[in-house]
């Protein structure tokens, strides 16, 4: 199991914040897509490590066009020599035409033809064949040798895509190299949804899930002091409850039972009440989106879970002061 990190959005931070995950013995570091561009910060881990893999998680694939992504992608894989990971997600209707002021339709189906889209222009980079890639939501059919950046040994950037229902995750294993489970997501949700769709996807490529990566959830809570664990305890309901909220994972929730629960927390998040909406994660609930405990508990935790489909998981180690302590604790997690 590899063990993945992440580096902030902060420009003037992200090399030496990188060269320091590589040092402690991350495997892999992920940007999201929040308040600033995911794909910058990853140029600059490029020229300050050797051997991490760097990829976003996620970068949000209906703002741009499959062109668009193609190329950054393209050239970050080519610089990278082969350490990029291109991961892609959704977001939601809102952010895609509101924020984004992009198009939203059928966004399972829209998902899977931008991916084949973008292996189209790839192919055409790589082997000089004509692009002529048409569908229901793009078309490219123009490639002229000056906008040709040409081929390179690395090949096609790696693709993952991040989802929770299982049409999107279907499309995931049909035509990406590995795919993200959403942080809300529970042991039973991804052996009983998402695994299966994942299958379904690879059987429609004449696949299997071998070679295939699965980016695990990855809510922990735990910390160096009670005090912390308990700031962690608190933070994490939150979340959780934020994410619970949104009607999209309503069927995460109504697996365990606990659909009604998301009528509550989407009431609450409109009337702006988002503190007390964590006040209705309970124990149990918490225990079941997240592994918690010492440090010392959560490798073996996670590794009972998740240890035979995970291939690798995302967690952020606090080490500063402790940092013979975290390393144990991420070996422990590699299993």
């Amino acid at each position: 199991m590899k063990i993945d990190g992440g580096i902030g959005l902060d420009l003037t931070a992200a090399g030496e914040q990188a060269k320091e995950a590589e040092d402690f013995g991350y495997d892999g570091i992920w940007v999201p897509e929040t308040s600033r561009d995911p794909f910058l910060p990853l140029v600059l881990a490029t020229e300050h490590t050797e051997r991490i893999e760097i990829g976003t998680s996620i970068a949000v694939a209906f703002a741009r066009s499959p062109m668009t992504l193609a190329n950054t992608a393209y050239d970050l894989t080519q610089y990278s020599k082969g350490r990029f990971i291109l991961g892609l997600g959704s977001q939601i209707k809102p952010h895609i035409t509101k924020r984004f002021s992009m198009e939203w339709s059928k966004p399972a189906a829209r998902m899977r033809e931008m991916v084949l889209a973008m292996h189209a222009i790839w192919d055409s980079w790589m082997t000089g064949a004509k692009l002529d890639f048409k569908g229901d939501f793009y078309t490219h059919t123009l490639m002229t040798p000056f906008f040709n950046p040409g081929p390179h040994e690395y090949g096609h950037p790696r693709v993952f895509l991040a989802g929770v229902g299982p049409l999107m995750t279907e499309v995931a294993g049909e035509v990406c190299d590995g795919f993200f489970c959403h942080g809300f997501t529970t042991e039973k949700y991804l052996r009983e949804v998402t695994l299966p769709a994942l299958e379904a996807g690879r059987q429609k490529a004449g696949k299997t899930l071998e070679g295939f990566e699965i980016c695990g959830p990855s809510f922990v809570v735990t910390g160096n002091t009670e005090e912390e664990l308990e700031a962690a305890k608190v933070g994490t309901r939150r979340q959780i409850a934020f994410y619970g909220s949104t009607p999209a994972y309503r069927p995460v929730l109504e697996c365990h039972g606990w659909g009604e629960l998301q009528t509550d927390l989407n009431r609450m998040s409109k009337e702006g009440k988002w503190e007390e909406m964590g006040t209705l994660i309970d124990d149990e609930i918490l225990s079941t989106f997240a592994v918690v405990g010492e440090p010392e508990e959560i490798g073996p935790e996670l590794q009972r879970r998740y240890g035979d489909v995970i291939s690798r998981l995302s967690f952020y180690a606090p080490y500063a002061g402790n940092r013979d302590r975290w390393q144990r604790v991420l070996e422990d997690m590699r299993g």
